[in-house]
């Protein structure tokens, strides 16, 4: 037997015995370069706009709340979704409270809250009110011409005749006259202020649609058909001159939170311009939907057959005056 093949056995027996006697555990890695697929939703649906997170604490408080900048960036995956977004000043939150809490009954007075203090919340285009009856504070939407110790008035009951409101009460819309300027109001009774929160916008009061409706008209000049029983507020937001105040530079939209643009020069060929567009009909939002009308559009056939005649006609006289010449 030759030397190497002597060598070559004693050393596998030896590397048999350690790979018995001791296991090795291994562990795949995986591909660099596989495809996660991640659902991550569309900025602007479902409330989100990936721009900050509020930490919201178990009860209401009047302290100012932490608040987490997201940069546009997915708060499970980490992953970019809104561009555009990034930087900014770190504001505090205040926390709105959007149910105005008020008796029902017409022979009790309406609640009265004094106006304390008024702030400007970085989080929102509007100024916020911070206002209080006995030991219990809160903060809502500040009007334009509110000032500290006004007295606002709240009550959720609806009379025969329509109330005189001022600036910072809150009312249902089938107490109010026509024609009032009102901001937050409710979609559905009870769910609290969800319309007309941006700075200087207002929605008027039409008029009644039927024994238990109201249309109101918003900043969009579209109009709504809501419950009498929906809460508003009067008054016009504050800051009305948000939409005027130019930027200036491009640092100062960098503390707002935008990053910037690319840029580029893009050629206006009037190909995607404004579309002159008529206002959509009223729509009506309210739990209770049985009552509406739906109409339907029906063929009428005997009209049909009478204009199928007479492009009949039209078109035979036609033929017999070509065919005389």
């Amino acid at each position: 037997m030759s030397t190497m093949s002597l060598i070559s056995r004693v050393f596998g027996k030896y590397v048999a015995e350690i790979c018995h006697k001791t296991s090795i555990s291994c562990q795949i890695q995986p591909k660099r370069n596989q495809w996660n697929l991640v659902k991550s939703g569309k900025p602007g649906i479902n409330g989100k706009s990936y721009r900050r997170i509020v930490h919201f604490k178990n009860e209401y408080t009047i302290e100012p709340l932490k608040v987490t900048n997201l940069g546009g960036r997915d708060p499970v995956t980490g992953r970019l979704v809104a561009k555009g977004i990034g930087g900014g000043i770190k504001h505090k939150y205040h926390w709105i409270r959007w149910v105005r809490d008020g008796p029902t009954d017409l022979n009790e007075p309406p609640k009265k809250d004094k106006v304390l203090a008024i702030i400007k919340d970085g989080c929102r285009t509007s100024n916020v009110a911070l206002i209080g009856s006995g030991s219990h504070m809160q903060y809502i939407l500040a009007t334009t011409n509110m000032k500290v110790g006004d007295i606002i008035r709240t009550h959720k009951g609806i009379p025969l005749n329509p109330v005189r409101a001022y600036e910072g009460d809150s009312y249902p819309l089938g107490a109010l006259p026509k024609g009032t300027i009102v901001h937050c109001v409710e979609k559905y009774p009870g769910l609290g202020g969800s319309l007309i929160h941006s700075a200087g916008t207002y929605g008027t009061i039409l008029k009644r649609d039927g024994p238990d409706r109201v249309i109101v008209k918003m900043p969009s000049k579209r109009e709504f058909s809501l419950h009498q029983s929906c809460m508003a507020t009067v008054g016009r937001l504050s800051n009305t001159e948000h939409n005027l105040i130019p930027i200036g530079s491009a640092q100062k939209n960098r503390e707002l939170g935008n990053r910037p643009r690319s840029g580029l020069w893009k050629r206006k060929t009037s190909q995607y311009g404004r579309k002159i567009k008529s206002i959509p009909p009223v729509r009506a939002i309210g739990p209770d939907m049985s009552g509406l009308k739906q109409e339907k559009l029906e063929l009428n056939l005997s009209l049909a057959t009478r204009n199928c005649n007479i492009y009949q006609r039209i078109k035979l006289d036609m033929f017999t005056s070509a065919s005389r010449f």
